[in-house]
């Protein structure tokens, strides 16, 4: 099983304000964390560790999250998840509203607002991201071969984004690390809002014995979409596999790399991640739920991407 690292809310030392969930930082061996609290009961935890999980299976650079449990004193007081600081100083993360505003100084930038950006287009991204160096060295240890440019490994992000149904890559969810003035496209961070993971249990179920062809989990993960608009002018933001696809047009090299380590993943791979879940985080009707929309999005993504 997965461990759950206690943290005492006595050892906060700065409080996160980015984001809408309460965060604090605190100091462990000499390594700065952040935890991350899971307060609305709706999975976030166990879908972040699970998505770590299988970015690893990729070789998808990735901040690294455990499951972890806040205590005050011996009381126990809320679920959540931590994770190392990615950008210690010197060095700064830049988000993706900021690097989109030195693109293009008319971009909404403003950090309240992260949804509804119809400027938030697959272009202007795919613009910003080939500006930047790859990720350090020291993150792309587990890179497949073939894949050196920072667009190539953003491609990878989006196809992971496709396969766990992460609806929430807005542009705060990616950014550069900077150092010494130099650009780096950081590891993947942020993945809590993926794998359905605030369904009930009862619509969990629902779905996976229904006959009815419009409430399968075939459907439902058709219907997963992204922060991403195709244009300024479209009303709706895009599905999470066109994203890829679209991203994908613009290097097949890269993305035909990351469809063949999708490729090499089998069921009883993903079916080990889940398993290493402790069952207080994650019911067996969420396992089983879990594990049908992988697998759905895996053979989704392999057949429905024409390079």
């Amino acid at each position: 099983m997965f461990p759950i690292h206690k943290v005492d809310q006595l050892q906060a030392e700065d409080i996160e304000y980015l984001g809408t969930k309460r965060k604090f930082w605190f100091t462990a061996d000499s390594q700065r964390y952040l935890f991350k609290a899971e307060e609305r009961g709706t999975g976030e935890d166990w879908a972040e560790k699970v998505v770590c999980e299988v970015a690893r299976l990729l070789g998808i650079p990735h901040v690294e999250y455990e499951l972890a449990h806040e205590f005050e004193g011996q009381t126990p007081i809320q679920p959540g998840v931590i994770c190392p600081s990615f950008a210690p100083r010197p060095l700064a993360l830049v988000l993706g509203n900021q690097l989109l505003l030195r693109r293009d100084p008319a971009y909404p930038a403003e950090a309240e607002k992260k949804y509804g950006i119809r400027e938030y287009t697959v272009d202007a991204v795919a613009e910003v991201v080939m500006n930047l160096n790859p990720p350090s060295p020291e993150w792309m240890r587990c890179i497949p071969a073939g894949v050196n440019t920072a667009l190539g490994v953003f491609i990878g992000y989006m196809m992971l984004d496709a396969w766990v149904a992460n609806q929430d890559r807005h542009h705060q969810n990616w950014g550069a690390i900077q150092e010494a003035g130099v650009l780096r496209l950081s590891p993947t961070y942020d993945h809590g809002a993926s794998l359905a993971r605030n369904l009930t249990d009862e619509e969990r179920k629902s779905r996976l014995e229904t006959r009815d062809r419009n409430r399968t989990v075939e459907y439902f993960a058709g219907r997963a979409r992204s922060g991403f608009y195709a244009s300024p002018r479209d009303g709706k933001t895009m599905l999470a596999l066109d994203v890829f696809g679209n991203f994908a047009q613009r290097d097949p090299s890269a993305a035909r790399i990351w469809l063949g380590k999708l490729g090499e993943i089998r069921q009883n791979a993903v079916k080990a991640v889940l398993a290493e879940v402790p069952p207080q985080r994650m019911s067996p009707v969420t396992t089983e739920f879990t594990l049908e929309l992988l697998m759905i999005n895996q053979r989704r993504l392999l057949e429905g991407v024409l390079l």
